[in-house]
């Protein structure tokens, strides 16, 4: 039984009715835009569902966060203003707190920790706020943030777990349901809470037949910890992809209004966030940070997992403060999160004609990379990745008619350190003197432009080194080593022309001659 203090205490916290009141009050206009509700409809076609985007990158910061820390300010007494505010944060939450404190005329400071990119800092900076650069990481910056508050008096803001910035971050909610009252679904990213619990509590006070759903990254899932526990818990460490919800533990009050609120929660893979940024690209145009395409990923994969068909789905782009040479590992993972392209090692015999009979196997679907270095007489490993229309069920089947025809073959689509570093680091020195020249091409982006290269060049000399990778232009760039005598140049040379692809000698490359030449 609860005992009389717990009772005592649920007795003080806010009810639904209690943060309905705030949540309609809240005076976030005055800084904050009242976003777009934005129809996806070359998603929508593709999973079966009508699908919007709630556009907070629209936001003057790119972030909701601007709602959560202006509603709290404004209601600050003017000694509280006076003597200014404080907060800790390496990204969203520092720049809605540095804007709102110079459109109320109180000063901001926020505690970065050292490690935090120019481009955050500088737009802190931009924004009136004072940087305060402290510590390794965000345990630390806070710790330090809370010493100063202790120290000048400054009014500590969190970032997420106070009933004024809850209310804030509810206002979505509030335009949600004026955009469209006929949703079925809303997906909302977790990170502290604030923004789940926020949207939650206001659906379920005016529209309570609208599922929330709320989505989490796997590496930094506190929320389905917490739920688990039955209370919140500290995560050993979480992953920094999608830092903006890079959070180790729930917020109390945010967890009280997760639990009650939401209808059911779901995790993504960061290679499922890069599919959505580039679903949200291709739809809108917009550019998405990890977190803010956290829930697009969660509504499709929910809308897969459950089957929904021709229900109206809207997901939060929360926010587009994003580094953008990030850009390249988005690129990079999207097709993998699609399940559009599967990684293999596969094993082939050191043979002229091998690589073509492997591509023979593959029936004539595209290779998007195949890294391959000589090691021995005998065989030799291969990294390759195909293009797939048909998901896991086609690279089921490729695995099998690779095994049929001979090939030892492992999946490595889903294996991180394969997709992070091996993919890079595949060959090395021979281990035997080799006669090998070393030739750069430009390959036409079309089918059977590598059978053709293959059958021109491939069963006349031994290919000895092959790196090939799809970036999406009219034209892949190959680097390629071949076995070749003295003799031999004549007759090769005239079978490049034949070939009719953009090539060059890099044999004396000074790259090559370093790093890969016997």
């Amino acid at each position: 039984m609860m005992s009389e203090v717990t009772q005592a205490h649920e007795a003080e916290l806010p009810c639904g009715a209690d943060y309905l009141r705030e949540i309609l009050r809240a005076p976030v206009y005055e800084v904050a835009q009242v976003t777009p509700l934005q129809s996806m409809t070359r998603l929508g076609s593709r999973i079966g569902n009508q699908v919007q985007l709630k556009r907070e990158d629209r936001q003057p910061v790119h972030s909701f966060k601007l709602r959560g820390a202006y509603n709290m300010m404004a209601q600050l007494t003017e000694a509280q203003r006076q003597a200014g505010v404080i907060a800790a944060s390496a990204g969203n939450h520092a720049q809605g707190l540095a804007m709102s404190g110079k459109h109320l005329g109180v000063k901001a400071t926020i505690v970065m920790p050292r490690t935090t990119p120019d481009i955050k800092v500088d737009a802190v900076r931009g924004f009136g706020g004072k940087v305060v650069l402290h510590g390794g990481n965000f345990d630390e910056a806070k710790a330090h943030a809370e010493m100063l508050a202790g120290q000048h008096g400054y009014t500590f803001i969190p970032p997420f777990d106070h009933p004024a910035v809850i209310a804030g971050q509810g206002t979505i909610g509030v335009e949600l349901v004026q955009q469209n009252s006929h949703l079925d679904y809303i997906f909302v990213p977790v990170g502290g809470g604030g923004l789940a619990a926020g949207v939650a509590v206001l659906i379920k006070q005016l529209m309570p037949q609208i599922k929330v759903i709320g989505v989490e990254a796997e590496d930094s899932a506190c929320l389905r910890a917490a739920l688990d526990a039955g209370e919140p818990v500290t995560l050993d460490q979480v992953g920094m992809f999608a830092d903006g919800v890079a959070v180790k533990r729930i917020g109390e009050e945010t967890f009280r209004l997760c639990q009650q609120y939401l209808d059911d929660s779901i995790t993504v893979s960061s290679d499922e966030i890069c599919s959505a940024v580039k679903d949200i690209f291709e739809d809108t145009r917009a550019i998405a940070e990890p977190s803010g395409a956290l829930s697009l990923a969660g509504l499709k994969k929910f809308a897969e997992r459950h089957q929904l068909k021709d229900k109206q789905l809207a997901a939060v782009l929360s926010g587009a403060n994003l580094n953008f040479h990030g850009l390249r590992y988005v690129s990079e993972r999207c097709e993998l999160g699609e399940k559009r392209e599967g990684l293999l090692a596969v094993t082939i015999p050191e043979r002229p004609g091998a690589f073509l009979d492997f591509c023979h196997i593959l029936g004539g679907r595209a290779v998007t990379e195949f890294n391959y270095r000589y090691n021995n007489d005998s065989l030799a490993n291969v990294f390759v990745g195909v293009r797939l229309i048909q998901g896991q069920e086609e690279l089921d089947s490729i695995i099998a008619d690779l095994r049929k025809g001979g090939y030892p073959v492992v999946d490595l689509s889903d294996d991180e350190m394969a997709k992070v570093h091996v993919r890079y680091m595949i060959g090395g020195r021979p281990s035997k003197p080799l006669k090998e020249r070393l030739y750069s091409f430009e390959f036409p982006e079309y089918p059977g432009a590598l059978l053709k290269f293959l059958n021109t060049l491939g069963t006349h000399w031994n290919i000895s080194l092959f790196n090939y990778r799809n970036h999406g232009a009219d034209y892949g760039r190959v680097l390629c080593g071949f076995e070749l005598e003295e003799q031999d140049l004549l007759s090769f040379t005239s079978h490049l022309r034949e070939l009719g692809y953009s090539w060059k000698d890099e044999t004396d490359n000074p790259a090559y001659q370093f790093f890969l030449a016997q």
